[in-house]
């Protein structure tokens, strides 16, 4: 963080690459006044547009020759004028490089109508201005990215702003240390869409100085800049953070937020004019002036870069110190020259030809500007320190939370043993008090006996006869009675002992029979596997016997046939029914195979085989489930059962080529029930399916999975959801391989969701350009529609025949070369529906329509 924080100061990278100025040249076509005044005469100039050269004719035997980067004739549409003349200055301005496109000419040759021409009614007339604007907005992020536009006009040698008619002297401002120009007060708008940006055209234009000379009824008499200024956000790559040790750590560097700065200038300039053909007079006469001293400066400019000479006069005039960094600096540079073709002109047609050849010599070192954006690194830091802080102290409560949960639970577990300890203390405490209390009790017995006893023995010795006992015989009792208790307690203890040698001999007993009852679960296992190995070998050797007994039949009745055909000569121009009739016995048999070991074996137990350890048993048990689902009586049964499941597991989990095959083809059989199709969809089939294909080598393999792609694309309710997880840029990656069979699925699939789109569309479910289209399908369909396979070529002929029955799709299929297909379709198609489909087509829909009258084509 402290390096981020190190490195939050602007900088600039500044990679300069060289690019000269590049000329086209527009012829503009002749109009009325031309036509009626010049119809005994030929055009001034030839265009040789395959060579890219111009002849000036001089007389009628001798002329001047030019090339240009591009020579465009007077039938040449707006918008190939923009992408050989601006579109490549558009693109590098979105890459961070300035751009300029300007154009030249006499007046009235077609310099606003190249530039700026709105083209309302219809867009195919659009200006540069507009195309530019919309290729730029389409490029850029909403989010990150910003684009704001200046209008400008230099009349009379003072900057008027177009989108705010009071700021009226608009002063240039130079930085001296690097030379840029700015326009301080100049209004700034920003662009958000393209009808705003009309919009703003449009009111610079009704703000823009015209007036009405005997060349032009709308000359222009100033020259109008349009500067759009892009901002975008781009990051540079990250920087892992080594240690002392020269090992990576797990941290990284975050990556640098850069902001490129880039300007487009598009530069319409007011015509040149001599005063005596242009009947100039007055106040226009003045505007004349200004305009011929800013275009003449602007030629010296010219003159002296072409030249490399070391003073370059760009302070002369207020239009050369805009277009500094246009010729000379720093942008990349279009110039188109606007010429006309009526020889009263020729002199200044001259003058804009030489003009454009000088300017061909102008060498620019182009740049890119690129500032660091600490703001939005800051931004992007705080944000990241916030969620470090929020993860901290959720960590340090859960970490507190935890630490309280065991330390009540130590307490609870504590005070439980304390009470248990307590508990068993007191029953002790009681118990030893009980023997205490009963041995008292014994002792006082005993005591109060003997007092009896030697009481009555005083009394019979003074009594009389001397019988009583002496008390010798008394403790001669005592010591017996205490040896029959002393023996009573050994024979007790031993008793104890005994028992306690039971009880060990016991538990040693229950512990070796619990061992002995492991063991047996260990050889019951063993024997549950061996019997489950023994199973899946008997099913396979019950398959191999029923191929081999199918086998052996199948060699009886080939032999028996052959044998038939010698004995009877005659006969051999009915063989190809009797072999016709034997591979129909060779599929029959095969079905006979499977059903019997369907029958014998079980359902269940041929779809639990897939999952065996064992290659060769899960690669016979997928087989017999292929052969299994191409029967639709028993794709029913095969789903209910999981087969479906197991199937799309096998594809998850196993790399083995032939398993991975014969998975597919089973998938691509039951596919082709609609049922099935949406199960397949909802388990994720069609992410397997790609992945399978991504991997996958083999042509076979290949062909299987474009097979059940192709039937998953024939469904409607499934098309949106088949396309957002990747099922058509699936199938456009699966033609990598080449081979015919394979081409011939990914077509019919690619025809299968375009009839779905179509009926969408038809039904106003799906609005918008085909899903194909946008998915990059249209180059490959145009590629092999006049593939030499039949299968491919019609699955290919009629994808093309859906798409173009929806004008949204119309613009990307001209652009793309699908039209000149269409045609070949509606012309030479075997199949006379898709040829009918064809020509309808081409007559209902209007861009068809109008491309065809503009390139004078019938169909």
């Amino acid at each position: 963080m402290q390096y981020c924080l190190n490195k939050i100061v602007e900088f600039m990278i500044l990679c300069a690459v060289p690019g000269r100025v590049r000329v086209a040249v527009r012829l503009r076509p002749r109009n009325n006044e031309e036509m009626m005044a010049d119809a005994d005469f030929a055009d001034c100039v030839e265009l040789q547009p395959e060579l890219k050269r111009l002849k000036l004719r001089r007389n009628n035997w001798d002329s001047d020759t030019y090339e240009f980067d591009e020579v465009l004739t007077e039938f040449a549409s707006q918008k190939r004028v923009y992408e050989v003349v601006a579109k490549p200055v558009v693109e590098s301005v979105l890459d961070g490089y300035n751009g300029t496109v300007m154009a030249y000419g006499q007046t009235g040759t077609g310099k606003t109508f190249t530039l700026g021409r709105l083209a309302e009614e219809d867009t195919s007339d659009r200006g540069i201005m507009v195309r530019s604007m919309e290729d730029i907005l389409a490029d850029l992020c909403p989010e990150t990215d910003s684009v704001t536009v200046s209008y400008l006009q230099l009349y009379m040698e003072t900057l008027h702003d177009l989108l705010n008619p009071a700021n009226d002297n608009i002063p240039i401002v130079e930085d001296p240390r690097t030379g840029d120009v700015s326009l301080p007060g100049a209004t700034l708008v920003e662009i958000r869409n393209q009808q705003s940006f009309l919009e703003l055209l449009k009111v610079g234009e009704a703000n823009r100085v015209a007036a009405n000379t005997k060349l032009n009824t709308e000359s222009s008499r100033s020259h109008a800049i349009l500067t759009v200024n892009v901002k975008r956000s781009v990051m540079e790559n990250e920087d892992t953070v080594s240690t002392e040790n020269d090992d990576a750590s797990h941290l990284t560097r975050p990556s640098k937020p850069l902001i490129r700065k880039s300007k487009l200038v598009v530069v319409d300039l007011a015509g040149s004019e001599r005063i005596h053909k242009s009947g100039s007079e007055g106040h226009m006469l003045e505007e004349a002036k200004y305009i011929n001293l800013s275009l003449s400066a602007l030629g010296k400019c010219i003159n002296a870069l072409a030249e490399s000479n070391a003073h370059v006069p760009f302070r002369d005039s207020k239009l050369t110190r805009l277009l500094r960094d246009s010729f000379g600096g720093t942008a990349r540079t279009s110039l188109i020259v606007t010429i006309g073709p009526s020889p009263r002109h020729r002199g200044e047609t001259s003058s804009t030809i030489l003009f454009g050849q000088r300017a061909m010599k102008v060498e620019n070192m182009l740049k890119i500007k690129e500032e660091f954006d600490y703001k939005s690194l800051s931004r992007r830091l705080e944000v990241q320190l916030d969620k470090l802080i929020a993860e901290n102290e959720r960590q340090q409560k859960a970490f507190e939370d935890e630490a309280e949960r065991i330390n009540l639970e130590a307490q609870y577990r504590i005070a439980e043993v304390e009470r248990k300890f307590a508990d068993a203390l007191e029953k002790e405490r009681l118990k030893c008090q009980m023997e205490y209390m009963e041995s008292v009790k014994q002792l006082e017995q005993k005591l109060v006996s003997s007092q009896e006893k030697h009481a009555c023995n005083c009394f019979v010795d003074g009594c009389g006869e001397g019988l009583t006992p002496s008390p010798a015989n008394e403790v001669a009792e005592v010591k017996k009675q205490f040896e029959n208790e002393s023996n009573r307690r050994r024979a007790a203890e031993a008793e104890v002992e005994h028992l306690k040698c039971q009880l060990e001999k016991y538990t040693k007993a229950e512990a070796g029979g619990d061992a002995g009852i492991v063991k047996l679960h260990s050889i019951l296992e063993d024997e549950a596997n061996q019997k489950k190995k023994l199973e899946e070998e008997i099913i396979i050797l019950r398959s191999q016997l029923l191929q081999l007994n199918f086998e052996a039949d199948q060699m009886r009745r080939c032999l028996e046939s052959e044998s038939s055909v010698s004995a009877f000569p005659g006969m051999d121009s009915s063989m190809s029914q009797v072999r016709h009739s034997q591979l129909k016995d060779t599929r029959n048999g095969q079905k006979a195979s499977v059903a019997a070991l369907f029958e014998q074996v079980g359902l269940q137990k041929i779809l639990s085989l897939l999952e065996s350890d064992d290659a060769n048993v899960r690669i016979h048990a997928v087989k017999v489930v292929a052969n299994l689902a191409a029967e639709e009586a028993n794709q029913k049964s095969i789903v209910e059962a999981g087969g479906l499941t197991s199937l799309l597991m096998l594809l998850r989990r196993y790399e083995d080529e032939t398993v991975r095959r014969v998975a597919a083809g089973a998938i691509a059989n039951l596919a082709m029930n609609e049922a099935n199709q949406e199960l397949i969809m909802a388990e994720g089939g069609i992410t397997l399916l790609s992945m399978t294909a991504s991997d996958a080598e083999d042509a076979q393999t290949l062909r299987m999975v474009a097979g059940a792609i192709a039937n998953l694309c024939g469904n409607d309710k499934i098309m949106m959801k088949l396309r957002s997880q990747g099922g058509i840029k699936a199938l456009l990656g699966i033609v990598k391989c080449g081979h015919p069979d394979v081409l011939s699925q990914v077509a019919r699939g690619i025809a299968n969701f375009a009839k779905c789109e179509s009926r969408a569309s038809n039904q106003g479910i799906k609005s918008g350009r085909s899903f194909l289209i946008e998915d990059g399908a249209l180059p490959w369909i145009v590629q092999n529609a006049n593939n030499e396979a039949a299968p491919i070529r019609r699955h290919i002929e009629l994808a093309l025949c859906h798409l173009a029955q929806h004008e949204v799709n119309a613009k990307d299929m001209i652009s793309g070369g699908a039209l000149w297909e269409l045609v070949r379709i509606s012309r030479d198609c075997t199949r006379e529906d898709i040829r009918n489909l064809a020509r309808q087509t081409l007559s209902c829909i209007t861009p068809f329509k109008s491309e065809l009258r503009r390139l004078r084509i019938e169909y």
